[in-house]
């Protein structure tokens, strides 16, 4: 999970000087839903997500997200990627939003990569793990829509 955040965090210095545009970020009642989740630093280089009840009441079913991916791997062809609101090739960090909403999506089928939005459904499960450790919320046995 290191590396992925190392990854991730890379790939945004990489693309820092891409300009953000607004009307390309996804808003959904379900992309609210994971935006409700709060990070609390405990200490050094522990952070543990903090679940709403909405959030928690999702936790096992079936769960939909529209967004944009981003791979944590080399490929055309993706089953484990990050799901953003925005598209990987706009800046994550302008303006004083900071990162976009992310979740880690394993899809059953894998998905050719693409610059455009994508829908998937799987099971929505969350992790109280340290978020340096595993990623706080997940859409498992996922498929591609």
């Amino acid at each position: 999970m290191k590396k992925l955040l190392l990854i991730i965090l890379m790939f945004n210095g990489i693309i820092a000087k891409a300009q953000h545009d607004p009307s390309d970020q996804i808003f959904s009642f379900n992309w609210e839903i994971i935006g409700g989740v709060e990070f609390k630093m405990v200490k050094n280089n522990q952070s543990y997500a903090k679940f709403t009840p909405e959030i928690k009441s999702h936790a096992n079913r079936t769960f939909e997200l529209e967004g944009y991916i981003v791979p944590i791997k080399d490929g055309m062809k993706q089953t484990k990627f990050m799901l953003s609101t925005l598209p990987i090739n706009q800046c994550f960090f302008c303006g004083q939003n900071g990162v976009p909403i992310m979740v880690m999506v394993v899809l059953n089928e894998p998905v050719k990569f693409t610059y455009e939005p994508i829908k998937v459904r799987g099971t929505l499960k969350l992790s109280e793990a340290n978020v340096m450790d595993a990623p706080p919320i997940t859409l498992v046995n996922g498929k591609a829509l």
